[in-house]
């Protein structure tokens, strides 16, 4: 073997194994970049159902569910969700890290034989529950119709609000804020979306994490106006916060947006995206390569998108500027999921818009769920502040609502 040889065999062999772990980033970040985009329906169990009380007054649960041992009233739903409980207050600790809460109800299957569930905060399954007034209608969208469900204000009114659901779950999510709008005098339309099980799905079957959304909810707008509303709130869940908010500058129909609530809002999905990234424990190269492809034209084949989803206009403390409406943003500081540093941020930027409701302990999407008193509270009282202004408007104007 010449002397040459002898020096360039061991780069040919470095360069080999940085080739191989190259291509394992690659993969690796292939896999991830998919996930991100693609529905997930099947949710997983990570609640043990230990002992229920022969009454079914109470249920013993351990496992890592976030809001095991949060206060307040949540969904269980156990048997691979073939039955559902609601289930309320902490009443006992165990040594072994079990708990033991109180069951309110429960509304199907057998719980006395049900061995694994998981913790939801949709409490409410159906819009009957709410004991109002509802109707199931249909809203026309780019690729069909999307079904949607009316609650009528008691009396005729031209404000209406657009609720919209978050990422990987349906519109039952929403159901709990109804009853404030209800009460304020609004009209209010529960959404759904392209691929989210219920609306027709996209042709790529991908979400565009707010990308590709918001026009589901510029039709939904387009079916209240079209429906005698003047005056549109759009509330907006999770990754339904980040739809909402491009809805709020794309739509056709913006002008009619006169206020925005946010409830674990997805405000900033680069950092979301890096934040659940290390949660995983992720390398920093294969998180960084997932942003790269989901954001690159020449990789929508290899991630399944028809297009990119444009990251950088996913950053609403970069568009705070493009508000121009109220924003009532509730967050909590422990969200596990979606990082309240956005959030707190546009609350910063846009402190001449925006309302800030910080929680603590009450975890994502499950504000209401955690303290039902604060979070309707404070929805209430913004609403109030709202519709004041709105009156004044259209006194000014010389114009009446008719609610």
């Amino acid at each position: 073997m010449g002397r040459l040889t002898k020096v360039l065999v061991p780069f040919a062999v470095v360069g080999a194994i940085g080739v191989v772990a190259a291509a394992g980033y690659v993969t690796a970040a292939t896999v991830v970049a998919k996930m991100v985009v693609t529905p997930s329906r099947r949710k997983r169990e990570d609640a043990d159902i230990r002992s229920v009380a022969s009454d079914l007054s109470t249920v013993t649960l351990t496992g890592t569910a976030d809001a095991l041992r949060v206060p307040g009233r949540y969904g269980l739903w156990f048997s691979d969700d073939r039955g559902y409980a609601r289930i309320g207050d902490i009443v006992g600790l165990g040594d072994d890290g079990s708990v033991t809460r109180e069951v309110e109800s429960v509304v199907w299957g057998d719980l006395r034989t049900a061995r694994h569930g998981r913790l939801s905060s949709w409490y409410y399954t159906s819009p009957g529950d709410l004991g109002l007034p509802v109707e199931s209608v249909d809203v026309t969208v780019d690729d069909g119709t999307a079904p949607a469900w009316l609650f009528p204000a008691e009396r005729p009114t031209d404000r209406w609000a657009i609720h919209v659901h978050g990422r990987g779950t349906q519109r039952q999510e929403a159901l709990r804020g109804i009853p404030v709008f209800h009460e304020k005098g609004f009209t209010s339309l529960v959404a759904s979306y392209r691929n989210d099980g219920d609306a027709p799905s996209s042709s790529d079957g991908r979400y565009g994490l707010g990308s590709t959304e918001w026009r589901d909810v510029d039709a939904a707008i387009a079916y209240a106006l079209a429906n005698g509303a003047r005056h549109v709130v759009l509330v907006g869940w999770s990754m339904g916060g980040a739809i909402v908010l491009q809805a709020s500058v794309r739509s056709a129909h913006a002008d009619s947006v006169r206020g925005i609530v946010l409830d674990s809002p997805v405000v900033d999905w680069p950092e979301t995206l890096d934040y659940q990234a290390g949660l995983m424990r992720l390398p920093r190269g294969v998180a960084q390569g997932a942003l790269v492809l989901l954001d690159s034209a020449w990789a929508t084949g290899v991630v399944g998108q028809d297009a990119p989803v444009g990251l950088a206009g996913l950053d609403f403390t970069m568009r705070a500027h493009e508000l121009d409406v109220p924003v009532l943003l509730m967050h909590s500081d422990d969200d596990g999921y979606v990082p309240a540093d956005a959030s707190h941020r546009l609350a910063d930027i846009r402190s001449d818009i925006v309302t800030f409701v910080p929680f603590e302990q009450a975890k994502h999407t499950k504000l209401w769920n955690y303290d039902s008193t604060r979070w309707t509270s404070a929805v209430s009282s913004w609403l109030d502040e709202l519709t004041g202004s709105l009156d004044e408007t259209m006194s000014l104007d010389g114009t009446r609502d008719p609610a």
